[in-house]
């Protein structure tokens, strides 16, 4: 795994702040992802991780300061991003559990070999109505949807919620070869942070909406401190009002 470092962001917060309303749980926020770059983000519950993905896809407006995608500033929302390039996964599993596997897929426009190609365990799976896979093969099915549409880059929270280690072994090593073989800029955010930093070419700790630790996984490593402290203090964020978009 190599950082891309010299690339310029595929998608970037500048001095971010963000929440819901004109409460702002995310504070002066700066990260990027870049092409072919694994970014893991991580924190306690209540941290603002999912808000800060919410308001990187344009579901969420920012209150302050600016969101770029190649570049360039934006204010589009999620529907136009997607047609740009980027593909959002969010936590609750978004398939539609009366058709089957394949029709999902083709209600995504996204053809059945390019995702038994990512997942082969979706072949024998494309018949089955969606709501009678597993939690597992739902992800499959969900990533490999996103995947199979070669975005630019890859957004998700909390891909292996409630699932096995080893199933989410097998989606993350997919998000790392979309990554190596494709170029794709991807963040996420992970609650199995071991198996998250086995991928990650760069990881960003929040605690109560502010970034407080950014690095690799082996300055993170020489900084063990940095996840305890997060994890170990208290975890709410404090909302505070912030300024309108």
């Amino acid at each position: 795994m190599s950082l891309t470092a010299a690339a310029a962001p595929l998608v970037e917060a500048r001095s971010l702040s963000a929440g819901h309303g004109a409460m702002a749980v995310v504070h002066d926020l700066d990260l990027s992802v870049r092409a072919g770059e694994v970014a893991v983000l991580v924190g306690p519950n209540g941290a603002g991780k999912s808000t800060t993905l919410m308001t990187l896809v344009g579901a969420l407006k920012p209150l302050g300061g600016e969101v770029r995608v190649d570049g360039v500033r934006t204010t589009d929302p999620l529907h136009r991003r997607a047609r740009a390039g980027l593909a959002f996964v969010p936590e609750q599993r978004s398939v539609v559990m009366e058709l089957t596997t394949a029709d999902n897929l083709r209600l995504a426009r996204v053809e059945s070999a390019a995702a038994v190609e990512l997942f082969p365990e979706l072949a024998r799976l494309m018949g089955r109505k969606a709501g009678l896979l597993s939690g597992g093969e739902q992800q499959m099915l969900i990533l490999a949807r996103a995947l199979a549409r070669n975005p630019k880059v890859l957004i998700a929270d909390e891909l292996s919620l409630g699932l096995a280690p080893l199933v989410v072994q097998r989606l993350l090593d997919a998000v790392r070869r979309a990554a190596a073989e494709r170029g794709v800029g991807v963040l996420l955010v992970e609650q199995h942070v071991h198996l998250a930093l086995r991928i990650a070419d760069r990881v960003h700790v929040m605690r109560r909406g502010r970034l407080t630790f950014t690095g690799t996984p082996a300055d993170l490593q020489a900084h063990p401190t940095a996840l305890d402290d997060a994890y170990f203090a208290t975890n709410l964020v404090t909302p505070t009002a912030g300024p309108r978009s």
